[in-house]
């Protein structure tokens, strides 16, 4: 990578030749301007006012405007002849823990590549230095044409150089946080919670420019003479009228844990009307038992409890009976069996009983006609 600018970073006593290399580039697309008639390239053209006459590049310095529009000219040597000790060196004032730092302050980053041989020993101190003490070091530094607040830090291998904004070029934030004012409740808390831990981590990898590659598309579609016009379309907006703030954060949840799943049917959850209820879950009442049928008394059953078993076995028929009324249909059926049974035992010895008495009478006459004809 081509250095920008070469200097040292001043480290006590000790002096590190370095590199500045940046550290991030654009990816955007421009675009020129055209006439639209005929596609030629609108152009600007730097033209000495006094004159009339265009100028090179080569020929344009830099000159400072004064209150009555007079212009002082200022040369690239009368910078460097500044007698500051950032001209040349990345001045480092302190160390300090990073969350002192507002992200608000950052701004360009840089690499920061050891100069030579011989600033690889320091550089790798210095590195070292900051990774053991879990710090980062606030430095000063001069660059195209200004004095700059810059923050080092480590990334793998190599110092990085965050240029930070002054203190005093980070607006208050004045009329900028809601005037009305708003209490958040816990549940809502909770929710909002629920929904950060759902939505989880995210492999910044993985995230691209979709309205670049768009425009790459349709570029390389035009260039082709393929490219054919789409219908425009329909996005819904990402932000709206909240209805109900705690529905709006359940659905998603529900939809974030969908995307995480793949499942449809957290799809589906998710999917449903904009205007969510939440219904709360209400229990079912608890069913009442049927009283249990009355016991027989001598052997046979009273009027109640013949009634009573003949209703609890017309309900046992259906097989959304309660609890209470198949219980009543079983001890019915049971004084049901037993009667049967009992009858069937009665019936039997009086069989018995008259066959005995049959056989007493045969062998009565029997024994009345051995005497006769004797």
């Amino acid at each position: 990578m081509r250095s920008i600018w070469n200097g040292a970073i001043s480290f006590g006593l000790v002096s590190i030749p370095i590199k500045l290399v940046n550290a991030t580039e654009s990816h955007s697309i421009s675009f020129r301007q055209i006439h639209l008639d005929d596609g030629g390239r609108i152009r600007y053209r730097k033209v000495c006012e006094l004159d009339g006459e265009e100028v090179a590049s080569a020929e344009i310095g830099k000159g400072y405007e004064e209150a009555d529009g007079s212009i002082i000219p200022i040369t690239d040597e009368d910078l460097a002849r500044l007698p500051i000790a950032t001209a040349k060196t990345i001045e480092i004032v302190s160390f300090v823990p990073a969350d002192e730092i507002d992200p608000l302050q950052m701004d360009s980053a840089y690499y920061l590549a050891a100069n030579g041989a011989t600033a690889a020993k320091p550089y790798t101190l210095l590195r070292e230095a900051l990774k053991r003490s879990h710090r980062v070091a606030i430095a000063k530094y001069a660059l195209r044409g200004r004095e700059r607040l810059g923050m080092l830090r480590v990334v793998g291998d190599v110092i990085a150089m965050h240029g930070l904004l002054w203190p005093d070029e980070i607006r208050e934030p004045e009329g900028v946080a809601p005037e009305a004012s708003v209490s958040v409740r816990e549940a809502e808390l909770d929710l909002a919670d629920a929904l950060m831990a759902t939505l989880g981590e995210v492999d910044m990898a993985s995230l691209t420019d979709e309205y670049r590659e768009a425009v790459e598309a349709m570029i390389e579609a035009k260039a082709e003479g393929a490219f054919e016009p789409p219908s425009e379309a329909e996005v819904e907006p990402a932000g709206g009228k909240v209805i109900d703030l705690m529905a709006a954060l359940e659905k998603s949840v529900r939809a974030a844990k969908a995307s995480r799943t793949g499942g449809d049917e957290g799809a589906a959850e998710a999917g449903e009307a904009d205007e969510a209820e939440v219904t709360p879950i209400r229990r079912p009442p608890a069913r009442k038992r049927a009283p249990a049928a009355p016991k027989a008394v001598g052997g046979k059953k009273s009027t109640a409890s013949t009634a009573t078993a003949k209703k609890a076995t017309g309900a046992g028929k259906s097989t959304a009976a309660p609890t209470g009324t198949k219980s009543t249909a079983k001890t019915a059926k049971t004084a049901k069996t037993t009667k049967t049974a009992k009858t069937a035992r009665s019936a039997k010895t009086a069989a018995g009983a008259k066959e005995t008495a049959k056989k007493t009478a045969t062998a009565k006459k029997a024994t009345t006609r051995k005497r006769a004809s004797a």
